[in-house]
């Protein structure tokens, strides 16, 4: 017993290390800072404030208010579609036709392209190509679409499912691949249909793997940063800012480190509630097969 414990906290030893040097130890000393007024520079005065900068977070700072309102909006809508794009895709490539594999490659290559990148490259669609396509075709609806804050909320969307739902397609066609074909066609022979067998034996058995998405999915929406910082800048005038952006430009805009940190504390606390409640709702919803 004792070498069986021995040989389980060794082999659990580096991994816990890792853990608590990268996330353990800079979440405390970021609690710290929360409750200081650092400027973020080495060797300033650092005082003590206490609880103030959560408490000017509400009171002080209306922009963290609207950036939260509009991550949650932008998340909802994010989960939504990257989750049924993300099994829609996942459905039509599991289907035996020539070529399935080669779509499996094509539409996952978007989530292999860094967040900045692809900010940018969307960036150049929606000034250069559709200010063009607007000008040729006198459509204004595709004019101005960075610099409306409604259509900038529509450019994050089409950014954020093109790049997410292959890799939630990934996740889903391991599921379906795990879904046994004698319980498929069981159902067949029963008389369901194409439809009934969706409803009824398919998406059942895929929770195990809705859990996964949504938590996935749900946390990166939240914790967008580098498209929203390439795509938008925030703008205009913070419409399209989420909280990620809203606490960098505390931090590195404002000097105010202290008042950052507390910020991300918040956001923290935040995203683990709406993650975990998630998890425990789906997981009650998971059956065996």
């Amino acid at each position: 017993m004792r070498k069986s414990k021995l040989r389980f906290w060794g082999f659990l030893a580096p991994s816990l290390i890792a853990f608590c040097i990268v996330v353990i130890i800079p979440t405390c000393i970021g609690f710290f800072y929360s409750l200081t007024n650092w400027n973020g520079i080495v060797g300033s005065d650092v005082k003590f404030v206490g609880f103030q900068n959560f408490i000017d977070i509400f009171t002080r700072d209306d922009s963290f208010v609207h950036a939260f309102l509009f991550t949650a909006a932008f998340s909802v809508c994010a989960v939504v579609l990257v989750n049924l794009v993300g099994f829609g895709l996942a459905v039509l490539v599991t289907q035996k036709f020539r070529g399935a594999t080669l779509l499996r490659g094509i539409f996952f290559m978007p989530n292999m392209i860094g967040g900045l990148l692809l900010g940018f490259t969307w960036q150049f669609i929606f000034i250069s190509i559709f200010e063009a396509f607007s000008k040729k075709t006198g459509i204004a609806a595709f004019s101005g679409w960075l610099s409306n804050p409604e259509t900038g909320f529509i450019g994050l969307l089409i950014l954020t499912v093109w790049q997410m739902s292959g890799y939630m397609m990934i996740v889903y066609i391991a599921q379906i691949q795990q879904i046994p074909e004698s319980v498929k066609e069981a159902a067949r022979i029963d008389g369901a249909n194409s439809w009934q067998l969706m409803r009824y034996i398919i998406l059942p058995l895929m929770m195990p793997a809705f859990t996964i998405g949504l938590f996935l999915s749900i946390s990166n929406s939240f914790k967008m940063f580098d498209q929203n910082l390439a795509l938008t800048q925030g703008g205009p005038y913070k419409s399209t800012e989420m909280i990620a952006l809203n606490i960098y430009n505390s931090a590195f805009g404002a000097n105010e480190f202290g008042f950052a940190q507390a910020k991300a504390i918040v956001f923290l606390i935040i995203v683990a509630g709406i993650g975990v409640t998630q998890l425990v709702i789906t997981k009650r919803k998971e059956v065996e097969m």
